[in-house]
């Protein structure tokens, strides 16, 4: 067994991508060496498996792998969880406290969502990695730390630099060695794989039955593009185990809970009508409470519209005509047509409605339905009778 292998044994690492292997043999290169990295890629992609590859390959496997999620902490107190600070550096502030830094002095420190760091605490960082020193909240004392800097982002860190948001000289001392870490819709040949470790693992974990997928729910799975790749693959995984009565799924069954591709979804670039659309959006379901009734009625006459039987309604007014005088059955006949046309409208704006949250949500339909107020089931349903 080569070290890949062993590695991804290791990790529990499913998948036979060359662009995943090629990552993990990046990552097994540089651990040797002390030169700070930066991993790359979308959400989910699990960006967090390579800090640890790296550590426990390198000369500091012995200290400490201190992980901080920068977007988690608030901006008033990061600079303290990064550095530490002095007592009475600030209100609350009643002991000295040492920060990660400090604490993971020998050891590797990896900075996930980096491109959330203030501009301020990006300074104190850039200083770090050029000469090792940091000076604690509330204190003038330079300190000293021998720590190895790993970050992960999946921000664009060069349009951030371009809205100054993110330091131009902090980018290019942290991208010497770049790792990216591909997303499922760049490694579709491991989608099955990974479906089938996360099912597994939950349905023994709670003692049902295992989930299988015939041929073409495989393909089902593969033509989806999951941008929430791994973490949305093993929560549908797991939703999918647990709700769907059967074990053996084909793509018929896998199809009523997966979204609409998002390659068939309508983009928009234009920020501003998003904008306009979403105040749109708000004024119609702020409306659709109380039109949730007329709705309805609009779509029981909808779906009995080709047995609605014209020849009894028109008996019915001969009968009346004749009981009547002109003008009255004239009256009569202009309120009938205008209730049909009352809700015939309001059938086109649930119809709008729909389209434009699927449009909003990029046709992702769990996220659409959520937004309506309706299940995921009755949505489908809606789509199927207005054959969207």
């Amino acid at each position: 067994m080569n070290s890949l292998e062993k590695i991804k044994q290791r990790f529990q690492i499913i998948g036979t991508s060359p662009l995943l292997e090629r990552s993990i043999q990046k990552a097994l290169q540089v651990a040797s060496t002390d030169i700070s990295v930066l991993i790359t890629g979308e959400s989910g992609t699990g960006k967090d498996i390579i800090p640890k590859i790296i550590h426990t390959q390198s000369s500091r496997k012995h200290g400490q792998l201190i992980a901080v999620n920068c977007g988690a902490i608030p901006e008033g107190t990061i600079d303290s969880e990064l550095f530490g600070h002095e007592k009475g550096a600030f209100t609350g502030a009643i002991n000295t406290r040492k920060g990660y830094f400090e604490e993971a002095n020998n050891g590797t420190i990896f900075l996930d969502e980096l491109g959330d760091l203030p501009l301020s605490t990006q300074s104190r960082l850039l200083r770090v990695l050029e000469n090792g020193e940091f000076i604690k909240v509330g204190s003038s004392k330079i300190q000293k730390t021998n720590v190895r800097i790993i970050c992960a982002t999946n921000v664009d860190l060069k349009k951030a630099i371009q809205k100054n948001k993110f330091r131009e000289d902090l980018f290019y001392r942290l991208s010497t060695v770049e790792i990216k870490m591909p997303s499922l819709r760049e490694r579709k040949e491991d989608i099955n794989l990974l479906f089938k470790k996360f099912a597994r693992d939950f349905c023994e974990k709670n003692h049902i039955p295992i989930i299988n997928l015939s041929p073409d729910a495989i393909e089902s799975i593969q033509k989806y593009d999951w941008p929430g790749n791994i973490r949305e693959l093993k929560n549908f995984s797991e939703k999918i185990s647990i709700i769907e009565e059967k074990r053996n799924l084909k793509s018929e069954d896998i199809n009523l809970y997966l979204p609409q591709n998002e390659k068939n979804s309508i983009i928009f670039n234009n920020q501003t009508h998003i904008s306009e659309r979403e105040i749109l959006y708000k004024m119609l379901f702020e409306m659709k409470r109380d039109l949730n009734e007329l709705k309805e009625m609009t779509s029981t006459i909808y779906r009995k519209k080709e047995t609605f039987n014209e020849n009894i309604i028109q008996e019915s007014l001969d009968l009346e005509k004749q009981q009547m005088p002109e003008k009255e059955i004239g009256l009569i006949q202009a309120e009938f047509e205008e209730t049909v046309q009352e809700n015939l409208s309001l059938e086109t704006q649930e119809l709008n409605i729909i389209k434009k949250a699927l449009e909003k949500n990029k046709g992702k339909r769990k996220l659409a339905a959520k937004e309506l107020g309706i299940s995921e089931r009755t949505l489908y349903r809606k789509i199927k009778q207005y054959d969207l």
